[in-house]
């Protein structure tokens, strides 16, 4: 299936790993112009170069801090740069720690609030100007699976996500007129390097090993496993399509079946 990327010029926050990695690796393969983005210089330069070498087509790289206004500006300034435009944004941030209400810091709210929500917000408001001179504009928000069933001890994510989520849903009313397509997946448990320290965290504090941790929490999804992250890729790139040209504030769950709710 021709999913019409070819050409796209793409800007994927938080991409020198995990889900934003496999993301621009997928969005490249289907013959996308993407710009990765992280904090570390050299390890996106890495990626940037790897998915590149991989897939043939225009990778290139903008460092930046996420919670600091000047560097999203920067990073759409370069991606647009780069990429003469822009018709595909994903926006995407770390996790914020684990912990129980009782156990998290009051200051550590505020450095999630800006980690997960005001990235969102400042990335789309510099991007808004450019998505609107595209003719198949698409804004890709990634939340949790914890906006329709919380997690245990991730207090913070449990709470900033929905924030998200509701901003998601909020923009595809308003920018539906405009012809952007607004849209969020929600990844359950999936292999990535954000999973691998919250198990670690887990063990530590069950006294069991890590791969202890991983095994009782796949159990947990119908399919008996984690997602992997091309499988969240492959879901991502396809919303942001033109293929999906009539998917539009839809919150999609890819979770192995795990959410136990009927909406």
């Amino acid at each position: 299936m021709d999913l019409g990327l070819k050409d796209a010029r793409v800007l994927v926050a938080a991409s020198s790993r995990g889900l934003g990695r496999a993301t621009a690796r997928q969005f490249s393969r289907e013959g996308a112009s993407v710009v990765v983005n992280g904090r570390d210089a050299a390890e996106l330069e890495a990626t940037a170069s790897a998915i590149g070498q991989e897939t043939g087509n225009r990778v290139f790289a903008a460092a930046g801090d996420l919670t600091v206004p000047d560097d999203v500006a920067r990073v759409i300034e370069q991606a647009v740069h780069h990429l003469g435009g822009l018709d595909i944004l994903v926006t995407n941030a770390g996790g914020p720690p684990p912990g129980s209400f009782e156990t998290v810091a009051l200051e550590a709210w505020e450095k999630a609030f800006h980690l997960n929500v005001m990235s969102a917000v400042l990335l789309i408001r510099g991007a808004l100007p450019y998505l609107k001179q595209s003719d198949r504009a698409a804004i890709l928000t990634i939340t949790s699976v914890s906006v329709k069933q919380p997690l245990d001890n991730l207090i913070l994510s449990n709470s900033v996500r929905m924030a998200v989520a509701g901003l998601t849903k909020s923009l595809a009313f308003e920018l539906g007129p405009d012809g952007i397509r607004v849209n969020s997946i929600l990844p359950g448990w999936t292999r990535t390097e954000r999973v691998t320290e919250l198990m670690t965290d887990r063990a530590a504090r069950q006294g069991i090993t890590v791969e202890e941790a991983i095994g009782r929490q796949a159990a947990g999804a119908p399919l008996g496993r984690m997602g992997e992250p091309e499988e969240f890729a492959n879901v991502a790139v396809f919303l942001c399509s033109p293929a999906a040209g009539y998917v539009h504030g839809a919150m999609i769950p890819v979770e192995g079946g795990s959410i136990r709710t009927t909406l």
